[in-house]
């Protein structure tokens, strides 16, 4: 049986500065999900996993899912002694380490996660869905839809930061036997003449 894999990237803070690590959606975000969620898959699938982070939460909520299951494999990547700092920040006070990190996949100068650890932990927990999963929904974030893409094409670990993924953007997987594909779905315009 195949898996099809939907990943929803979580709603992001609009009215502050973005920093490295969770913080709770704002109400432009909150409004933002509630806009979107009639484009949004509808939580139909078998199984439905949420990254432990308060913003995958509130997504979720907003959404009106009830039963998911907080993974704790989905989580962000671990930016060690950078959390809850602001990229300028750290490019102010460590512009070397973080052109390493984002040029060096196992390169980790924070002292936490490695691209290349986020992208095995990732392929680790899709590869280690049961073949007979069906359809699976994961509310997560950024970091996990590049690695996720990353994985499931076996691109090299250097194109991870080269993926735009916007908030509130959907991707598709399917797999079996750990081989991945990733499926893209066709763009609906609101006014049906593609004229948006």
């Amino acid at each position: 049986m195949t898996v099809r894999l939907t990943l929803l990237c979580t709603a992001a803070p609009v009215e502050r500065d973005v920093r490295f690590g969770d913080a709770r959606l704002d109400e432009r975000a909150l409004r933002q999900v509630q806009a979107a969620a009639r484009s949004l898959p509808a939580a139909t699938a078998s199984l439905l996993y949420s990254a432990p982070s308060q913003r995958c939460a509130q997504t979720f909520e907003v959404l009106g899912w009830d039963v998911v299951t907080v993974e704790p494999a989905l989580r962000d990547v671990d930016t060690g002694n950078w959390l809850g700092r602001t990229l300028a920040e750290v490019a102010a006070e460590d512009g070397a380490g973080l052109g390493t990190w984002m040029s060096d996949p196992d390169a980790a100068p924070h002292g936490g996660e490695s691209v290349a650890q986020v992208c095995h932990r990732i392929a680790t927990w899709m590869d280690g869905l049961p073949d007979d999963a069906g359809r699976v929904l994961a509310v997560v974030e950024p970091a996990v839809v590049r690695a996720a893409v990353v994985s499931a094409l076996g691109a090299p670990q250097q194109s991870f930061w080269r993926i735009d993924v916007p908030p509130l953007t959907v991707v598709q997987l399917t797999g079996r036997g750990g081989r991945w594909n990733l499926r893209m779905g066709a763009v609906s315009f609101v006014g049906g003449d593609g004229s948006g």
